[in-house]
């Protein structure tokens, strides 16, 4: 299910960076944020698991940076 929420977000992200770059900074920003807080509660745990349970939150940030950063990219790239 969080699986889905994430893809669902990074899609929503990058349609909205190609079409209003400017204004996808904020909820690019907003989703950053909740997804550090859920790395941060995780790497509470002891040890190895800390690490194991920040880990999907690390890697579904650095997903939803490159799906803003590519859909501005993208927009740059366009002749008009």
């Amino acid at each position: 299910m969080i699986v889905a929420v994430v893809i669902a977000g990074c899609v929503l992200l990058a349609v909205l960076a190609f079409l209003v770059p400017r204004l996808s900074r904020h909820p690019e920003r907003g989703t950053q944020r909740s997804l550090g807080a859920g790395a941060r509660a995780g790497s509470k745990a002891p040890g190895v698991l800390g690490r194991l349970f920040a880990k999907p939150f690390h890697s579904s940030s650095r997903a939803v940076s490159r799906s803003g950063s590519a859909g501005r990219r993208t927009r740059g790239r366009m002749p008009f």
